[in-house]
């Protein structure tokens, strides 16, 4: 590597440069690229144009900043999720990009769904959870031995199946019990009991 103070001169633009304006390269003699950043720049932009590929436009930011390729906002490192492996510290999208797309991957991996066929059946439903028509729906049912969707249901009405197993007769069972009908064993002998049909 080349210490600072010393000039180099670039062999695609002749310029004589300070060696910060190019790149490290271990295999050559002083360490340094043989082209400045720009002309490797230049270069890397037009074999990107030439093979049919997209090249960025370089967007100058602010320090403590930083661009979001998804929705090509420049925010604060604050808005950012940390990744130690990148060369910035920081995620490659912002926070809100990132809780966006993993509500739409989450859908797609566990349910098969879009967020569009997801709203096409809250709109079914008329904008309401399908067993308490009180609440807004917002959270995916299914059935956990087939994995087929039934519907969304709102957050207690789907905890609430869930916790009672998905069982249709501890649901009615359920439902028996709120209208004041204790499932109870009756005694029919001693030691024999019958159980509610």
């Amino acid at each position: 590597m080349s210490e600072s103070g010393i000039e180099k001169k670039c062999s695609t633009c002749q310029q004589v440069l300070p060696a910060s304006a190019f790149a490290a390269n271990r295999a050559r003699p002083d360490g340094l690229q043989a082209n400045c950043r720009e002309c490797a720049a230049e270069y890397y932009k037009r074999r990107q144009a030439a093979q049919g590929k997209k090249v960025r436009e370089k967007v100058e930011v602010p320090e403590g900043h930083k661009l979001c390729r998804t929705c090509n906002e420049i925010k604060p490192h604050s808005e950012w999720h940390r990744n130690a492996t990148a060369s910035d510290g920081l995620s490659t999208r912002c926070k809100a990009c990132r809780a966006v797309q993993g509500r739409e991957g989450h859908l797609k991996r566990q349910y098969g769904l879009t967020e569009a066929q997801r709203d096409e059946m809250i709109a079914a439903q008329k904008g309401l959870c399908v067993i308490c028509l009180k609440a807004p729906p917002a959270h995916v049912d299914h059935c956990h031995e087939t994995g087929k969707v039934r519907g969304v249901l709102c957050f207690n009405c789907n905890s609430a199946i869930g916790k009672l197993g998905d069982d249709p007769d501890a649901l009615r069972r359920a439902i028996s019990y709120l209208e004041g009908n204790p499932w109870k064993p009756t005694l029919v002998a001693p030691g024999v009991y019958r159980l509610p049909s």
